[in-house]
């Protein structure tokens, strides 16, 4: 037989590590709501015909949110053969409220209490035989991270679904009692029997979505009013809030003759951690320092040895093996530039550019001083035509110098690289030259320039992995909320951000953990300024090639998408269409654990290779657009394909050169710079493609930082535009996200250069007034009295509409 077997349970304890250990499958696994935020389905390994549902995590079947809305849906509507309820054995009280409620819905449960390891390290112990007996249904500890006792809990669920027994149901007060009896009695008497319990408790405590669905007669309806009405008088409270308060009064039962703590003034490991990690004043630094790390650690040391192999050696011109030979090019290279290049007069002339402050200058008089012709060589490729345009070329000596320079294939075992390989077997069988180029400038250039990133995106989704597994990342939201909330904004709001560290269309979905529509708003249309996966590499790109691997950027660049989510909360929150009380943040805190290597690299995996199927689709085709739109255009008066073709002639060059005078107050209105922005719409990475495609043209170390804060801030992908869409539900919302991130990040980068170019000597006094009165503006809503509100605006409710 078929069996559907629903996991249900709380947030955060652990239904996505069982649901991926039991189907093999890849869900991302965090340490916060909303990361299932839709039904996920799989088949159970070694069963046939079992179907396993991941549901999102709930804490009752009352929903608030969307994801709860999906999940209680599917229990009530779809009805699965059993259920198997993942309960948190470190917070067992919490977690047996939703299971109070699933054993009323008249499916078969199973209750697997998971994180058991935790509980008996602790010191605590729970009574398994006598918590079954009381529940009345099968009871199974796990643990869901080590893979313990997980297909006996599954074995379970499918033995209770073949027997379809359900389980006893507890029972209330008196008062209640009677009002529920006289509910199924006048309202749901023609439903399943199984089924009547449940609406009758949900029509007792005014449930509006069971109440709509039921469709109850006025008559019918009047006739059951008055038995509530009866018992909340008896028991002197409103009838939502009698049921709550008995099912903690029976839980509490249950918990006395079944769980037994360790001393209460006995401090957990976790808690000793968390006086620390979460303190007032130290909880913020210690975060800053940990994001610090992480991404000097991916961008700038570990994982930027491994791009500079993959860009240099698989996608460049090759690598010696194990790094033999590697020593003896190196040192006859460097005798070569000195006798050969790093002339007197070369020198003196790299001196006087330095002197005169031409930018890259005083990079090549460093690797000449230092004798580090690989750092010269880099930094003659980037920067000698600035050089030459300002009156100091040394292209001459060095270019003709190079013609007899050493060549590193003739030492050690070495290995081509990716291109030369394509690109002799080309010319073995005599390639056209347009389709030589298509393949080796178009595909593997551009795809090539892109991929060449994933081992800084790879190391750092390593390091996120961990601090989401390991449970600080769940901390830092509510640390964070500690401060949203004095503007206003809900802790809520920075989880989708912390989920779009890996892909902003997540991030967004993750929104749906927010119950105040208002909120929900405002974090989808603020969650995609965090640097997600696919703007790595460009942060890869402006810190390797014009800013020389400083370690300020990358860690800079999160930052700014931090400080750009909270300006715009508080900006944003203090307008009449997202004016009112914040969300209410309830979350379970998990107990620190040390997170498995499977997992670590299962989350990693999943976060990366996304990026990589979406190089070989979506930049793979936007590639080729690129290098057509840059060979087609017009030579001498007629439109044609030419290899040699100018920039500025090509269809490409046209199109870009006609809207780059919008980016000219920004400091990048060249052509590539304008077409690397607009295809980042389509792909961020693709901004990075571009100038792998197109070569990068040189813009000034403040002009490249205002291009990044520009395409870190700007509207996202399209792939996560749609997502927009479909959360936002609304066109009018969706054109308003992307307007505001526009005009956000147009907004920030004006700030930043035109100011910044106040200390070159060099401003435009038209520029830094409209940038002062931009900067003035922002301030003025930072620091506007925030006036709260409860009520929707006509505005909103007009957009709305």
């Amino acid at each position: 037989m078929n069996v559907r077997i629903a996991l249900a349970g709380n947030p955060n304890s652990g239904k996505t590590t069982l649901f991926n250990a039991l189907t093999g499958s890849n869900q991302f696994v965090g340490n916060w709501p909303g990361v299932t935020v839709e039904k996920k389905e799989g088949k159970l390994k070694k069963h046939e015909g079992v179907t396993i549902t991941d549901l999102p995590g709930i804490y009752s079947l009352s929903p608030y949110t969307l994801e709860e809305v999906v999940a209680r849906n599917y229990l009530i509507d779809q009805r699965p053969d059993a259920i198997l309820n993942i309960v948190d054995g470190t917070n067992l009280e919490r977690n047996l409220y939703l299971t109070t409620q699933l054993t009323e819905l008249g499916i078969p449960v199973v209750i697997a209490i998971n994180m058991m390891d935790i509980v008996k390290k602790n010191g605590d112990q729970i009574n398994i035989t006598e918590l079954s007996r009381e529940l009345g249904c099968k009871i199974v500890e796990i643990s869901a991270l080590k893979g313990t006792g997980i297909m006996e809990a599954a074995e379970s669920a499918i033995a209770a679904a073949e027997t379809g027994k359900t389980v006893p149901m507890h029972t209330f007060s008196g008062a209640v009692e009677h009002a529920i009896a006289h509910i199924e009695e006048a309202a749901v008497h023609d439903m399943p029997e199984e089924q009547q319990r449940w609406y009758a408790i949900k029509i007792f405590e005014r449930d509006e979505k069971a109440l709509e669905k039921l469709n109850i007669s006025k008559e019918t309806f009047a006739h059951i009013e008055a038995d509530i009405q009866a018992a909340e008088e008896e028991l002197d409270d409103d009838a939502e809030s009698i049921i709550t308060n008995e099912r903690y009064v029976y839980i509490a039962q249950l918990m006395k003759g079944s769980y037994k703590k360790r001393s209460a003034g006995h401090l957990s490991t976790s808690d000793k951690i968390d006086k620390v990690v979460t303190n007032r004043f130290a909880a913020l630094p210690i975060f800053a320092v940990v994001m610090f790390f992480v991404y000097y650690i991916s961008v700038t040391t570990v994982g930027t040895w491994a791009t500079d192999w993959t860009n240099d050696g698989l996608f460049g011109d090759g690598w010696h093996l194990f790094g033999i030979g590697a020593g003896q090019y190196e040192e006859a290279i460097t005798d070569y530039a000195k006798e050969n290049i790093w002339t007197e007069e070369l020198s003196a002339t790299v001196e006087d550019a330095a002197a005169a402050g031409v930018v890259g200058a005083g990079d090549l008089l460093g690797a000449i001083e230092e004798e580090d012709f690989g750092g010269f060589d880099e930094a003659y490729g980037t920067f000698g035509d600035s050089l030459a345009e300002a009156g100091f070329d040394i292209s001459e000596t060095v270019e003709a110098a190079m013609e007899e320079a050493p060549d590193t294939s003739e030492y050690g075992v070495w290995v081509p690289g990716i291109p030369v390989l394509v690109e002799s077997g080309l010319n073995a069988i005599g390639c056209a030259d347009w389709l030589s180029g298509l393949i080796l400038d178009g595909i593997v250039g551009g795809v090539g320039a892109v991929l060449g990133f994933v081992p800084q995106m790879l190391v750092l989704f390593i390091f996120l992995a961990f601090l989401e597994s390991c449970g600080y990342m769940a901390r830092i939201a509510f640390v964070m909320d500690r401060i949203f909330r004095k503007f206003g904004l809900s802790g809520k709001s920075f989880i989708p951000m912390l989920i779009g560290t890996g892909c902003g269309v997540p991030g967004i979905m993750a929104s749906r953990t927010i119950e105040n529509d208002r909120d929900r708003k405002m974090t989808i249309m603020t969650t995609t300024f965090i640097p997600c996966g696919a703007k790595v590499p460009i942060i890869a790109l402006i810190a390797s090639a014009l800013f020389g691997g400083a370690w300020w950027v990358a860690p800079s660049a999160y930052f700014v998408g931090v400080a750009a989510i909270v300006i715009s909360g508080i900006m944003l929150k203090k307008t009449k269409m997202f004016a009112g009380d914040p969300a209410p943040f309830v979350m379970e805190l998990p107990a620190y654990h040390m997170p498995t290597f499977g997992n670590i690299m299962r989350s990693m995996w999943e976060r990366g290779s996304s990026f990589i199927r979406k190089a070989g689709t979506i930049i793979l085709l936007s590639s080729i657009v690129i290098w057509a739109g840059s060979c087609f255009g017009f030579v001498d008066g007629s439109f044609g394909f030419s290899s040699e073709m100018e920039l500025e002639n090509s269809v490409l060059g046209l199109i870009g050169g006609a809207i780059s005078w919008i980016f000219a107050p920004l400091g990048f209105n060249n052509i590539k710079a304008t077409i690397a922005t607009i295809m980042g719409l389509v792909a961020k990475e693709e901004v990075v493609g571009v100038f792998g495609v197109l070569d990068f043209e040189e813009m000034t170390r403040l002009a490249a930082y205002s291009f990044l804060i520009f395409n870190l801030l700007c509207a996202p992908c399209f792939a996560a535009i749609g997502a927009i869409r479909r959360e936002m539900n609304s066109a009018k919302w969706t054109w308003f996200a992307i307007g505001y991130q526009c005009v956000f990040a147009y907004a920030m980068s004006l700030i930043v250069y035109q100011l910044g170019m106040l200390f070159t000597g060099a401003g435009s006094v038209i520029g830094v007034i409209f940038a002062a009165a931009v900067l003035a503006f922002i301030l003025y809503m930072l620091f506007r009295p925030y006036k709260e509100s409860n009520v929707l605006n006509a505005d909103s409710m007009k957009m709305n509409a």
